[in-house]
């Protein structure tokens, strides 16, 4: 019976790109009944090629598009236990209205996507919905037709509710934990998203951005700007990285050989990684800079907090979306 999470239910993803065909594919890989809520191209390409998912580590899965439920028809979301809302900041609104729509009250809807804004405004558009906010730590990026990669670690934290859910998703590819303190969570994982906008602007890798003492300069004092903000407005982030948030800061401006030996674990990723906003910024699409940037931007304002990096950086974020050429390939120097 949809809507009731016991065993292995029905799951929608709604807004199925790299992040929900990644955690879609290994959920229906373990068994669970999925169906990816997508755009006819991804549908297209999953039908050709099947669901091709790899990461760092050196897993490797292929899931039949046979095992999958593809469909571009929201009506779908009627069948769904549990809803994995990947989509665009920008675009929850109207994913609310077609869950508010089409799917019973006791359906439980999880957000799993950046920023702050996104679960609050399912909240707002659910009321009688079991929602949770959630955090994805880790990248995916498309390597090919239906081919999606994971260039970072990290398991997916879903806010504790009265139903339990970690240990029903769970498995070894892809690792679920609750928490009962989900915005601290995701306060730690905005202060390090911000340096998406750095990463698109450089037009480097992860790893050579990392081991760039001047761009790792530029990440900590965005995320000491982005501290000052939050202490502001009394909110304590809690680290999505083995070092404590305040600390981070102090880390990145350390020279590289000492940062290498400190922070080993933030290097282990994939050499070719790159952000999630580097790849919207490359391929013309939207960003969510107004999700982070934005949004430290404003809170700044409200407390009379100074914000002048992360505003040249979504100055340039901008700049570069409306050219609409790409990366702008910046140095440190240029922010």
């Amino acid at each position: 019976m949809s809507g009731q999470v016991t065993g292995k239910q029905p799951v929608v993803v709604a807004g199925a790109g790299a992040i929900g065909c990644f955690v879609g594919g290994l959920l229906a890989a373990r068994g669970h009944d999925v169906t990816l809520l997508a755009r006819a191209r991804v549908i297209d390409q999953i039908n050709e090629h099947g669901l091709q998912l790899t990461d760092f580590g050196g897993m490797d899965r292929r899931i039949p598009a046979q095992d999958l439920t593809l469909t571009d028809d929201p009506a779908c979301l009627k069948q769904a236990a549990i809803v994995l809302v990947t989509v665009k900041t920008s675009d929850t609104a109207a994913i609310a209205r077609e869950i508010r729509k089409n799917t019973p009250r006791n359906t439980v809807v999880i957000s799993l996507q950046n920023g702050m804004e996104a679960a609050q405004t399912l909240r707002d558009i659910l009321p009688g919905h079991d929602v949770r906010a959630g955090m994805v730590p880790f990248n995916v990026v498309p390597v090919g037709p239906a081919a999606y990669h994971r260039s970072t670690s990290g398991d997916i934290v879903i806010e504790a509710g009265q139903k339990p859910l970690a240990d029903l998703l769970s498995q070894p590819d892809l690792v679920f934990v609750d928490s009962g303190d989900i915005a601290a969570v995701q306060w730690g994982k905005l202060l390090i998203n911000l340096n998406n906008a750095l990463n698109a602007l450089s037009g480097v890798t992860l790893q050579a951005q990392l081991l760039s003492r001047p761009w790792r300069g530029l990440m900590a004092a965005q995320m000491t700007e982005a501290l000052k903000v939050l202490k502001a407005h009394g909110i304590r982030p809690q680290s999505t990285t083995p070092l404590p948030s305040e600390l981070i800061p102090w880390v990145l401006r350390l020279p590289t050989p000492i940062f290498q030996r400190i922070a080993a674990k933030m290097l282990t990723i994939d050499p070719t990684a790159r952000t999630s906003m580097s790849y919207d910024l490359e391929a013309g699409k939207p960003t969510e800079i107004d999700a982070l940037q934005g949004l430290i931007i404003t809170m700044g304002a409200e407390k009379s907090v100074p914000t002048p990096l992360c505003a040249r950086v979504l100055h340039h974020v901008n700049q570069a979306q409306a050219a609409g050429q790409g990366l702008p390939c910046l140095s440190p120097t240029d922010i």
